[in-house]
């Protein structure tokens, strides 16, 4: 006879170190339904942002959006603000952008990488992969002066230069993962334990890949070749071969499990040391910033109006931030982020369901989900949560253009 259970796995749970809660069915060991809850935790980062004075202190505030990706979620609001206020970048600056970039991407695709290998308690190689992430944090540190948050990015184009002495260092991390990268490509590809572990484990088809909209590492290890570097290319990305990467190209072959999910992020990590090579060597001289006045800057964002939509490849998939500005009206008008957790979370059903309890830590990891980035909300009144549906949704996003309109 069959007997279904539900489970609730979180909010607080192995795979994660943010809140959000997987309530499962299971029929004995298998998973037979999976419904997400999210919305445990609300910073109201958007709110805040166009509560600021001026979009100089939100600009800091973006870069908080996620640990991580603090770079992805700062370029995007200043592309949007670059767009609307007409302001051109200097080349260097968009150079140093796409460094810049790379570099997150590395230390981010690191990271995941010692986190997967923990989910499945291979901790040894969580603090090997760790310990060769290093060498891109001591970078991000000697070059902006900060390990984390960077404070690098600024509307029409950066803060600091990358000289030629900052230069070798990078230059010299790129040689180190160079020779790091087949070690690190035969531990997490070649063993037994990872296989067992990972092949033919949450896989998530190139049809669903699809019809979510998945974004990034998640939907390019099911075989989709989407990546906004490629297809919308931004800073100085036109000036680079940049590709969208797929398990195929080591393999031969695209699955969309978990193990397809390593390859890609290994091989993305492997692109990227030879994008900022290459930029490195074919950076132009020139200014790294329009308007070096604070004072002149703040006065032509002042006086624009208009709204626009920036898009950009962040470690974990396309981020999407959309911007309104008022002439006359010095904070932000309107703010809204899509990281691309909010909308990856999606695949966790497939990849789910027919798996079994076990696997539910390294499926919930691959898609290296951030909830921090995802933050939203839910509704409690009078002791009872409020379901807020897609027809709820869309007619506030009505009432809200109308506003905006006016």
């Amino acid at each position: 006879m069959k007997h279904d259970y539900e489970i609730a796995v979180g909010p607080i749970h192995p795979a994660l170190k943010e809140p959000i809660l997987l309530r499962l069915t299971i029929d004995g060991e298998e998973i037979v339904d999976v419904d997400v809850i999210a919305s445990q935790n609300h910073r109201g980062i958007e709110w805040i942002g166009m509560n600021r004075n001026n979009p100089i202190q939100s600009l800091y505030l973006a870069e908080r959006v996620c640990g991580i990706c603090n770079f992805c979620h700062p370029s995007n609001l200043v592309m949007a603000i670059e767009e609307i206020a007409d302001i051109e970048v200097p080349e260097r600056a968009q150079y140093i952008r796409v460094i810049q970039g790379e570099l997150e991407r590395i230390h981010s695709h690191l990271l995941w990488a010692g986190v997967a290998a923990h989910e499945i308690g291979f901790d040894s190689l969580l603090h090997y992969t760790w310990m060769v992430r290093e060498k891109v944090m001591d970078v991000l540190e000697a070059v902006n002066g900060n390990r984390v948050t960077k404070a690098i990015i600024m509307y029409g184009g950066v803060r600091r230069d990358i000289d030629e002495e900052k230069a070798k260092l990078v230059r010299k991390m790129c040689s180190y993962y160079r020779e790091a990268f087949n070690k690190l490509a035969k531990l997490f590809l070649e063993d037994d334990t990872i296989k067992k572990r990972t092949r033919e484990i949450g896989i998530l088809k190139y049809e669903d890949a699809l019809k979510l909209a998945a974004a990034g590492p998640t939907t390019r290890a099911s075989g989709v070749k989407k990546d906004v570097r490629q297809d919308f290319p931004y800073f100085a990305y036109p000036d680079f071969d940049v590709h969208a990467i797929t398990p195929d190209e080591l393999l031969g072959y695209t699955v969309g499990d978990v193990y397809d999910r390593i390859v890609v992020r290994l091989l993305e990590v492997k692109q990227s040391l030879e994008i900022i090579e290459e930029a490195l060597n074919n950076m132009p001289s020139g200014d790294i910033i329009a308007e070096k006045k604070l004072v002149k800057l703040m006065a032509k964002i002042k006086a624009s109006e208009g709204e626009a939509v920036a898009r950009y490849e962040a470690p974990r998939g396309e981020d999407i931030h959309y911007v309104m500005l008022k002439q006359g009206y010095e904070p932000l008008y309107s703010w809204k982020i899509r990281a691309p957790t909010y909308i990856n979370i999606l695949s966790w059903r497939p990849m789910l369901l027919g798996y079994q309890i076990a696997d539910i830590p390294i499926i919930a990891a691959s898609i290296d989900p951030c909830l921090s980035c995802t933050n939203r909300f839910a509704v409690v009144k009078d002791g009872e949560e409020k379901i807020i549906n897609a027809d709820y949704f869309h007619r506030l996003s009505i009432e809200k253009t109308r506003r905006l309109k006016k």
